[in-house]
């Protein structure tokens, strides 16, 4: 068991905060989600960043980037601003937060709100930077079997 504390910012262990989302275990709500996600940047675990963004944009992601950016990073600080919760089927969620980090390039700071889905008993990140390739009427990608303007298209802004 490690007696270290958890990045995200909690103050709790993270064996008991982010780790168990890390080990498998489903992420309870999206401000979890968003507070183990950046937990694994702090920690490198890339794999965990890949796996919990929505399955569809998945493959559109730079891995080596991703590495790249977590390794080179000194992380700061996570303060997590706003929670929204919006129900929904699927449940929807907004978490507005501010992430700090110094790299070679100096100190940043980094606020972002971000989406999130719940589907199927798991919570995916969805992620702004990866286009959704949906029609209004077509299939929603985040697999709720609805169609994408009655489910994710509001939250892909």
């Amino acid at each position: 068991m490690s007696s270290a504390i958890c990045p995200c910012g909690s103050g709790n262990l993270l064996d008991s905060c982010c780790g168990r989302y890390h080990a498998g275990l489903p992420a309870p709500c999206a401000e979890a989600l968003m507070r183990s996600r950046y937990s694994a940047y702090v920690l490198g675990l890339v794999d965990y960043l890949l796996d919990t963004t929505l399955p569809v944009q998945k493959s559109s992601l730079d891995r080596d980037s991703i590495h790249q950016w977590s390794a080179q990073s000194t992380w700061l600080g996570l303060e997590v601003e706003s929670v929204e919760l919006l129900g929904g089927t699927p449940e929807h969620a907004f978490v507005t937060f501010v992430a700090r980090w110094h790299d070679t390039a100096g100190e940043h700071r980094h606020r972002e709100r971000s989406a999130f889905v719940q589907n199927n008993g798991r919570w995916y990140f969805i992620d702004p930077t990866v286009q959704l390739k949906a029609g209004r009427n077509d299939a929603c990608p985040c697999g709720s079997g609805q169609k994408f303007k009655k489910c994710c298209s509001a939250y892909m802004a």
